[in-house]
């Protein structure tokens, strides 16, 4: 369901948030078929261990796709037109994410609506994971 209403947009509007369950290794092995991405510091805990990490990692794709379905499950996917974003730090085994989204941007011309989204990644513990933003138009 579309929660937005484009004809009342405002700045300061905020998106629902998306809350995620906690990332698993069976949460990597899955976005890893999915993907097509085997790096092993996502699906191999020995060799994550042996490079210097606590653990195996999640992959930064699949923590910007939670963030673009906390757009999509309220914004119709067509009127995105431009999505980016800033990896800030690595999503661990069970984090839990909340993707957020805030409108810094307005502006219509007649029927014609144009948007910005702030958008951001926290874990459970307010640590950031990634930045990003958005602009949306209608037709």
């Amino acid at each position: 369901m579309k929660s937005i209403n484009l004809e009342t947009i405002k700045v300061g509007d905020i998106l629902p948030e998306l809350i995620t369950e906690p990332i698993t290794s069976s949460t990597l092995s899955e976005y890893a078929k999915a993907s097509g991405d085997y790096n092993p510091i996502h699906l191999d805990a020995q060799l994550a261990k042996k490079v210097g990490l606590p653990n195996v990692i999640a992959h930064g794709m699949l923590i910007m796709s939670y963030l673009a379905r906390s757009i999509t499950n309220h914004i119709d996917q067509v009127l995105v037109k431009e999505y980016g974003v800033k990896f800030s730090s690595m999503t661990n085994l069970d984090d839990i994410l909340c993707c957020k989204g805030r409108v810094t941007h307005v502006s219509k011309v007649g029927s014609r609506v144009k948007f910005e989204l702030k958008l951001s990644v926290k874990n459970q513990f307010d640590n950031e994971k990634l930045v990003g933003f958005a602009i949306i138009k209608s037709h």
